[in-house]
């Protein structure tokens, strides 16, 4: 399977503001609204389109779907993850807002392209969550998924994924500036074709070796700091543009945050840098570029 793709899904939000019920696990969101949602929400949709439009600039196929009302959380997709082979996965969402997001529609119009669906929703009785590709992130040159283990991320739905795509995983624990674990993988580390980018200090020191070690026998590893962590500097996804062009997108604020080395070591595996500003989208969401992008191989 091909580690990057040049079509991807985005979710429009249909009303944006925090979400009370994600917040007790995600410490880089702000526990509460200090604007009015109208405002908010009018922020968050000109980010989104800026950005898309800032990706289909590059020459990124975007298809983009109209979220909806109750799901402040829909513009970051985590609920399902598509393979080049016609297989789908629909994953349990820990907040019962962001289980609406699995969409019979969105669903069905997805099903066209990958009509062999795998539904692991059922978990979420179970108390069990696995949250697609922000729980796992996934080296698909080489087979192996990395996983921060967290409320969201549940140790024996990690090793049932990868048995499924046949991967080895690597699991391991971390801490944020907060004491908790970070939510997500995909906040912590991402992976591409040549560089993967990971924060060292927030994986607990027994795990260190085990994840900064497997990913070095394969990718060109850049070291992110907390600080580098909470401007998002770990949120960033490989994609594909005009002519196959690899190219890396974070949002901006994460772009101000790196440093020249790592920007060089960036601009040696990468034809381009795909940025755009999106401080409402990462106060009030918690979350930042790659969160707001659903890879369709």
């Amino acid at each position: 399977m091909k580690q990057s793709t040049n079509h991807l899904l985005m979710i429009e939000p249909a009303e944006f503001y925090t979400n009370p019920e994600t917040v007790e696990t995600n410490a880089y969101q702000v526990d509460r609204d200090d604007r009015s949602r109208a405002e908010i929400s009018r922020a968050a949709i000109r980010e989104f389109r800026d950005y898309r439009d800032a990706l289909v600039q590059n020459g990124v196929m975007v298809t983009t779907v109209l979220g909806h009302k109750g799901s402040p959380d829909m513009v970051f997709p985590n609920w399902a993850s598509v393979y080049d082979d016609g297989r789908m996965v629909l994953y349990p969402m820990l907040s019962e807002n962001r289980q609406k997001e699995r969409r019979p529609d969105i669903i069905e119009m997805l099903m066209k392209t990958y009509p062999d669906l795998t539904d692991w929703s059922g978990y979420e009785k179970e108390g069990a969550f696995l949250e697609s590709t922000a729980s796992i992130v996934a080296d698909h040159a080489n087979r192996v998924g990395y996983a921060a283990l967290s409320q969201r991320t549940h140790p024996g739905l990690v090793k049932q994924w990868g048995e499924f795509m046949g991967y080895d995983v690597v699991m391991f624990e971390t801490e944020s500036h907060a004491g908790i674990p970070v939510y997500h993988t995909d906040y912590l580390m991402y992976v591409g074709t040549e560089m993967a980018a990971l924060c060292v200090e927030c994986v607990l020191p027994e795990f260190r070796d085990e994840v900064l070690g497997r990913l070095k026998d394969t990718h060109d590893v850049m070291e992110i700091s907390m600080d580098q962590l909470r401007a998002n500097c770990g949120n960033a996804l490989e994609v594909v543009g005009y002519e196959g062009a690899r190219m890396l997108t974070m949002s901006e604020a994460a772009r101000a945050a790196l440093d020249e080395a790592q920007l060089k070591t960036i601009d040696k595996h990468y034809s381009a840098l795909i940025t755009s500003p999106l401080p409402t989208l990462e106060k009030y969401g918690g979350g930042s570029a790659r969160c707001m992008l659903m890879e369709l191989f």
